[in-house]
């Protein structure tokens, strides 16, 4: 008889929906570590406004995936999915149970499927690409079209410049069309498909979230997330990287940088604005996975 699968624990849901406390007691009653699926958490200094479980949480259960990399870094979701699997082989050596927690829709689909190719993209065709971009969408279309020489796909996103920036990344690093490129990656397993996936999804209504979130923002600029952000400014950091783009971040460096003009209040509400568009996006990869 063929022994069963081993069991990844999933515990996703919208930011600030409350995973950090069900997921240490879920982990505490389970006899199991956690695997943190955030893509901010993975950045040193990035605390209060990522969330993070605090110096007390962490103690109560063994975290990973947090505090990997300095701001200033790149990390791909390669990376994780990488660092992931090591996590999990080491997790599985301690005979605990694995749970995975987070929303960020990106590292949360490695765990259903692939989400990454394997094409190499060298520093002068991403500063090539990073060019265009600031030219905007149009100059990146252009030059995905010439070098495609025939309609763009259909199920590429062409309103969306990240999504075709790295399109034209993957055209330039490859002698294959768009659709065999994507054919190719469709073929590739999941980095996880030695495993049985569970999933919790958390939810609340709108209404509820929408307070949760202005109760978190209060929290966070009380508790210093303008000092976190003043550290992040003078690392001078490319707009692009998302250490620079995280929601929280991205409004309280550009009210610093505009002498604080705006009142604190308005700074709260921008970002709350932003964490409800985070919530909107984090939905649509639950209902992409299934999930909802």
């Amino acid at each position: 008889m063929s022994q069963s699968k081993p069991v990844l624990h999933i515990l996703t849901g919208p930011t600030a929906v409350g995973k950090t406390e069900a997921a240490l007691s879920w982990a505490e009653k389970n006899n199991a570590e956690i695997l943190s699926c955030d893509s901010v958490c993975v950045y040193r200094g990035m605390d209060i406004g990522a969330a993070k479980p605090t110096t007390q949480q962490q103690q109560r259960v063994r975290h990973h995936g947090i505090n990997l990399v300095e701001p200033t870094a790149r990390y791909s979701v390669t990376q994780y999915i990488t660092y992931a699997q090591d996590t999990v082989r080491g997790i599985q050596s301690r005979n605990k149970n694995i749970l995975i927690t987070g929303g960020s829709g990106f590292y949360l689909a490695a765990f259903f499927g692939p989400v990454s190719d394997d094409l190499m993209v060298n520093d002068a065709t991403i500063n090539e690409v990073r060019q265009l971009q600031e030219q905007g969408l149009d100059a990146l279309l252009r030059r995905l079209q010439e070098i495609e020489q025939r309609p763009l796909p259909e199920w590429l996103d062409q309103k969306n410049p990240i999504r075709v920036a790295k399109a034209l990344e993957r055209r330039l690093s490859s002698e294959q069309s768009l659709d065999e490129i994507r054919e190719e990656f469709l073929l590739k397993k999941s980095p996880f498909e030695g495993f049985t996936v569970k999933t919790d999804l958390l939810e609340r209504p709108d209404e509820e979230l929408r307070t949760r979130i202005s109760q978190r923002t209060h929290a966070m600029l009380k508790e210093g997330l303008i000092e976190e952000a003043e550290k992040l400014l003078s690392l001078n950091l490319d707009p692009e990287l998302p250490s620079a783009r995280a929601v929280g971040y991205r409004a309280t460096m550009d009210w610093l940088a505009d002498g604080k003009k705006v009142a604190l209040d308005g700074l709260a509400e921008r970002i709350n604005l932003d964490t409800w568009a985070l919530v909107r996006k984090q939905r649509k990869w639950f209902k992409r996975l299934g999930l909802s």
